[in-house]
């Protein structure tokens, strides 16, 4: 196995990495033509692009995934062959990817160390020395729990945690940072932009990939720019970060007043839909870290978008799995216009007109190995049934159809797996999914997490639209700029317990920020 050197090593005026001319082509499909780029030490270099532009091809290739059909890639000069991950990681290659790559069952400190546990006397592994290590290296991103805890206890936000500190405890010259603050709060994007500047300043080169166009800008000094699987331009910090106006129009086209776009006209809600009184849930042992709700109180009106906003942790995604049935509630009680709703599983949830897309769309949201039209209909099967147990199959596809051209989804044909869409695209398959059973109550958990700036406008727009049609839409995200574009209303949570609410229209979010820190007992509405 080679050693790579430390990040000191290399001068810091000649780039650590090139890609040079790197083409792939897929059965005659060219994703990447004549693409170069380089990174220097001690360089936090974004690599920016809509889903479709050809980011997650060159990830592939530069962490030895996959070979590049033409090019080359040079490491402090010299032309490497990057056979596998293994070969990309001895050359100080590490990829920290979008999807979450944990192994469940296993504990945060065997996660940190899989493959490379230390080894005590007799060769056997050492237990304290390798819960000692993985202790320093989570204190590194600022995550402060007991190593020995399996990760499936963890929430989203920690296990990302997990997968970074697992990547700097490599020791790393050059790190790939895919999407890695998708499921962070704010404050843990600022820690964690505060770890890469550190990182940078100790030689460590950085591969940022984001769809979070403001986060690239204040931590990026160049950003190299994807389009259709070629260069569109190179930005370079200046004494000024980067402006985001100027990265959009390189990567779309479009005017930077698309993204976050509030509709100007909005018709007035209906009467009140879902309504929730004293909502409490039990703590689940299964989950130690899951928020427990406290005394919910929350109403929501037909032909209304409201919007839940609260940091990593404050009880929204919990709010959302109680009110579908997916946790036991203890105390309190909901209504669905005006009728008494108690679901005792997701089953009786959308059986009463209840829908849910879900925060974790890979894990719990798709089936990846499945193709699109199965994604599609998985919730209405009963609806397509027919005797004797076969599937109305036409009518399956042709309401597919019909949805593919009233969301515009971009796809090659229903039997394509829904795995190799955009995450906008799935996003979308999703939504349809929900939309041919016409629910009442739609629950929307992060709406655009890895979903490209294209992309966020279109979604937007749905879930407008399904407010049009009478649906009372929720939905819960963590970023404050989405939620100020598409809410009616906003109501904010901390510690499982509702904070406050503003009128979404003149919202700011400094207002949200402040009732988003109130504490037990400080409960203000405005």
């Amino acid at each position: 196995m080679l050693s790579p050197s430390s990040p000191s090593d290399a001068p810091r005026n000649r780039p650590l990495l090139e890609m040079q001319g790197i083409g792939k082509d897929f059965a005659g499909v060219r994703a990447l033509d004549d693409v170069s780029l380089r990174l220097y030490p001690g360089e936090i270099l974004g690599l920016m692009g809509e889903n479709g532009a050809g980011k997650s091809t060159l990830l592939k290739i530069l962490s030895g995934v996959q070979p590049p059909s033409r090019g080359e890639i040079r490491i402090d000069g010299e032309t490497v062959r990057l056979a596998d991950p293994v070969e990309a990681m001895a050359r100080g290659i590490v990829t920290i990817h979008q999807e979450l790559s944990l192994i469940p069952t296993l504990s945060v400190a065997e996660n940190i160390f899989v493959g490379r546990a230390p080894i005590g006397r007799l060769g056997l592994v050492s237990w304290g020395a390798m819960r000692e290590a993985g202790a320093r290296a989570i204190a590194r991103v600022g995550l402060r729990l007991d190593v020995r805890t399996p990760v499936s206890a963890l929430s989203v936000a920690e296990q990302q945690m997990v997968e970074i500190a697992r990547a700097l405890s490599l020791h790393s010259r050059v790190i790939v940072m895919d999407e890695p603050t998708s499921a962070l709060s704010e404050a843990e994007v600022v820690r964690l932009l505060a770890i890469m500047r550190r990182l940078r300043g100790e030689g460590v080169s950085i591969m940022f990939v984001t769809h979070r166009l403001e986060e690239a800008s204040a931590v990026c000094d160049r950003m190299t720019v994807l389009r259709d699987g070629r260069l569109a331009g190179e930005l370079t910090r200046g004494s000024e970060p980067i402006p985001v106006p100027a990265v959009i129009e390189r990567m779309v086209g479009r005017a930077a007043s698309e993204l976050y776009a509030r509709p100007a006209e909005r018709p007035a809600p209906g009467p009140v839909r879902l309504s929730i009184r004293g909502l409490a849930t039990r703590r689940n042992p299964d989950a130690p870290h899951a928020i427990v709700l406290r005394g919910v109180d929350l109403d929501v009106r037909a032909g209304e978008i409201l919007g839940i906003a609260g940091l990593v942790g404050s009880g929204r995604t919990e709010l959302a799995r109680a009110i579908f049935g997916a946790d036991p509630i203890e105390a309190g009680e909901m209504r669905l216009d005006g009728e008494p709703l108690a679901p005792a599983s997701p089953a009786e949830a959308i059986a009463q007109g209840l829908g849910l897309v879900p925060e974790d769309r890979k894990h719990q949201a798709i089936f990846p190995a499945l193709g699109i039209l199965p994604n599609f209909s998985v919730a209405s099967l009963r609806a397509y049934a027919q005797a004797l147990g076969f599937m109305a199959e036409r009518r399956e596809r042709d309401d597919l159809s019909r949805y593919r051209r009233l969301l515009n989804i971009r796809m090659a044909g229903p039997e394509q797996p829904i795995a190799s869409l955009s995450g906008g695209n799935q996003q979308k398959v999703i939504l349809a999914r929900w939309l041919t059973l016409d629910p009442k109550v739609l629950l929307v958990d992060e709406p655009t997490r890895g979903v490209d700036v294209g992309a966020k406008a279109e979604v937007h727009q749905i879930l407008v639209a399904l407010a049009a049609r009478g649906i009372a839409v929720v939905v819960i995200s963590s970023e404050l700029p989405e939620i100020l574009a598409v809410s009616d209303r906003i109501v904010t949570m901390r510690e499982g317990r509702i904070t406050g609410e503003v009128p979404g229209a003149g919202a700011r979010e400094e207002d949200l920020m402040a009732l988003m820190a109130l504490g037990p007992g400080e409960e203000a509405r405005s």
